[in-house]
C-alpha cells in the first residue's frame, strides 16, 4: 500500500528517510554526500513520484521503493 506523503508530518517523513538511507547504505559515488543532502535527494524523488513510500502489512514495515519496482511487483 502506497502511503500518501501529505498524510505524514514532515518530521515523520524525515525520520523514515533517515532510517532508509542508513539501512540501505545508499551508494552516492566517489564523493562523500552529507546526510542532509541524501535526505533531500530522497524527498525530491518521493515528491517527483520516481520513488514511493510503501507500507507492507505482511512485514508491518515501511520502505521506500523506486516507483517502477513497486508497479512491477504489483503486476506479478
Amino acid at each position: 500500500m502506497i502511503i500518501p506523503l501529505e498524510q505524514l508530518p514532515a518530521e515523520t517523513l524525515t525520520a523514515i528517510i533517515e532510517d532508509f538511507i542508513l539501512r540501505e547504505g545508499t551508494e552516492y559515488g566517489a564523493e562523500e554526500v552529507s546526510k542532509a543532502a541524501k535526505i533531500a535527494q530522497v524527498k525530491k524523488q518521493l515528491h517527483q513520484g520516481s520513488a514511493v513510500l510503501v507500507y507492507s502489512e505482511l512485514h508491518e514495515s515501511i520502505n521506500i521503493l523506486p516507483s517502477e519496482q513497486f508497479k512491477t511487483g504489483m503486476e506479478e
